[in-house]
């Protein structure tokens, strides 16, 4: 695993995958298949992973995450980044941060949270948390306002953020008054659009941020590299013509629910067998999953330059 601090040129290197934790009928994590999962992904030229929303850890047990911590130092390449998170709720990160002092991840992203805070406190308990983490974290900015940017100013100026994953959904990402602030309060070079394929050029593009994550990555690990590459060489027309492959997917997950889709995706596109939801998260409809696959292993047939 790599163990450097993470510079805004690491964050280049990769589209940063946002993967699905495989779990067993018992619902207990599955080492070998979240391995399948990652050695896929390495494959095709990932050196980012990023647990998070997908592996569904806002809902994981306090008592499987040293487990869980241990797997994924144990299942990734020497120069493989890989970024767990940590809460949402405020007694669940601290928790969290004990464990993480035996271990040697260089970042951490705390999931946000939406109930029973407001901003001042929410800046607060990150503030708390990366004290007691003792390294720089990684802010979710996922919902409009949610920390308004004089305190993510604040936060960047003591030196408490490692990177921000940044993924307020729009109707038109250009039009994104809320980046905009932030941008003006942190260099872009520290910011990561966080919305998957679908806005990723134009926030490369137009806002100058440094990469994107992306959940259907998954799928098709190097054709989301070829993406970001014709990006990062101003090729955008290849590049969104590279983005449209990832649409249909992208389409059934806003549709039906962006975690639940992916998470059968990578089941019925034969990457690895993910197993049940965890709750509170339930299954998917018969009619749904015909859908699910189709579009999956549409995606993960379709070839790269490289390939």
């Amino acid at each position: 695993m790599d163990t450097r601090p993470i510079t805004p040129a690491r964050l280049a290197e990769s589209v940063i995958a946002v993967p699905p934790l495989a779990r067993d009928s018992s619902l207990e994590i599955h080492p070998e298949q979240n391995r399948r999962i990652v050695e896929y992904l390495e494959a095709g030229g990932i050196t980012t992973l990023l647990y998070g929303g997908n592996a569904v850890l806002y809902h994981v047990r306090p008592s499987e995450y040293e487990q869980l911590l241990h797997m994924l130092t144990e299942i990734v390449k020497p120069d493989t980044l890989v970024v767990p998170s940590v809460g949402p709720a405020f007694g669940m990160m601290m928790d969290q941060a004990a464990v993480l002092q035996d271990f040697d991840f260089p970042t951490v992203m705390i999931l946000p949270q939406r109930d029973v805070c407001d901003a001042p406190g929410t800046a607060t308990g990150i503030r708390r948390f990366a004290d007691a983490f003792g390294k720089p974290v990684v802010l979710y900015l996922k919902h409009d306002q949610w920390l308004p940017s004089r305190l993510v100013e604040k936060l960047y100026a003591d030196g408490l953020l490692s990177w921000i994953k940044y993924a307020v959904v729009r109707d038109d990402p250009a039009e994104d008054d809320y980046l905009r602030e932030i941008l003006h309060v942190v260099p872009s070079d520290i910011v990561v659009s966080g919305i998957g394929e679908q806005p990723a050029i134009v926030h490369l593009r137009d806002f100058e941020v440094q990469s994107f994550t992306s959940g259907c990555v998954c799928i098709n690990p190097a054709l989301s590299m070829e993406m970001l590459r014709a990006v990062q060489a101003g090729e955008f027309e290849r590049a969104e013509r590279l983005r449209l492959q990832f649409q249909p997917l992208e389409d059934l997950r806003n549709e039906i629910s962006p975690i639940r889709v992916l998470h059968r995706a990578v089941e019925l596109a034969g990457i690895a067998e993910t197993g049940p939801m965890l709750p509170l998260l339930g299954e998917l409809a018969p009619e749904q999953l015909t859908r699910i696959a189709n579009a999956a292993c549409a995606l993960r047939e379709i070839p790269t330059v490289s390939g």
